[in-house]
């Protein structure tokens, strides 16, 4: 795996701390967001970190996937910085089991790969990462793709109407939108957070058709690029979720998608 660029006065060779959130000030754990590094190459976990405390964050560094679902369940950082290729448990296994906790279900994910496939893109999309960064890559970009993505975190909560807090239902599906729970029929659905945001657009339009665009606005932000076929896998993936009542999702092709209330409705 090739490491991304040198920043000027990085230092590949200095050894970062265990847990170099220790090494920062005593107050600054309450400001400072914490960002999980894992990747099993030592010199780029090291420059990774470098650039993250350079930057005002804290920073946490795994170099296997038992280590970074340990480090996660015990400080839920903030954001995780995953790499696929893992000794041992891999990053997709990592992903699934992280997703798929109560503790570490909302963590933001982003995830490195050596791979440019689309099928790998797709996997890391579907088990729940919220975007992906392919090497060698700069580290501004990696840097601008974390900074987005937090700051999406922290819109998730009151920034348009929709998500302001209460309750939406539709059929069997209901949605607290201030505890950012989903029901199906009284039973509790574990979504990621962009999944989540995705289905409570769809249900606050109620019924009205939004454009792939329009959700990637709503999901992601307008500052981020997004492929059709990243919405694609993502409705794909809630579908799943929902079980027997994925017909409460109804694409409209050619434009996108919209909430369906009954399951005989007809589709316009």
């Amino acid at each position: 795996m090739t490491p991304p660029e040198p920043v000027a006065g990085a230092n590949p060779g200095t050894r970062v701390p265990e847990s170099i959130n220790d090494a920062a000030a005593p107050g600054a754990r309450k400001t400072k967001k914490r960002i999980l590094v894992v990747d099993d190459e030592k010199d780029l976990v090291e420059m990774i970190a470098y650039n993250l405390r350079r930057n005002g964050y804290d920073a946490l560094v795994a170099e296997t996937g038992t280590d970074a679902i340990d480090i996660a369940m015990r400080e839920t950082p903030d954001l995780i910085i995953l790499d696929l290729m893992l000794p041992g448990i891999d990053g997709t296994e990592v992903a699934r089991r992280l997703k798929g906790d109560s503790r570490t279900q909302f963590i933001p994910i982003i995830m490195l790969t050596a791979k440019a496939e689309e099928t790998d893109v797709v996997v890391g999309l579907t088990l729940g990462a919220d975007d992906y960064v392919t090497k060698p890559f700069s580290m501004k970009i990696l840097l601008a793709r974390l900074t987005t993505v937090l700051r999406r975190v922290e819109q998730g909560t009151g920034s348009t109407p929709m998500e302001s807090g209460g309750m939406l239902k539709a059929g069997p599906l209901t949605i607290d939108t201030a505890k950012h729970e989903v029901l199906i029929d009284n039973e509790p659905v574990r979504l990621t957070l962009t999944e989540f945001r995705l289905l409570t657009a769809l249900v606050a339009a109620r019924g009205r058709v939004l454009t792939r665009d329009q959700l990637m606005d709503k999901a992601m932000g307008t500052d981020v690029f997004v492929t059709d076929r990243a919405i694609d896998v993502h409705i794909t993936a809630i579908r799943k979720k929902l079980g027997e009542s994925q017909w409460l999702i109804h694409t409209v092709r050619g434009v996108g998608y919209r909430l369906q209330e009954t399951q005989d409705e007809t589709a316009p």
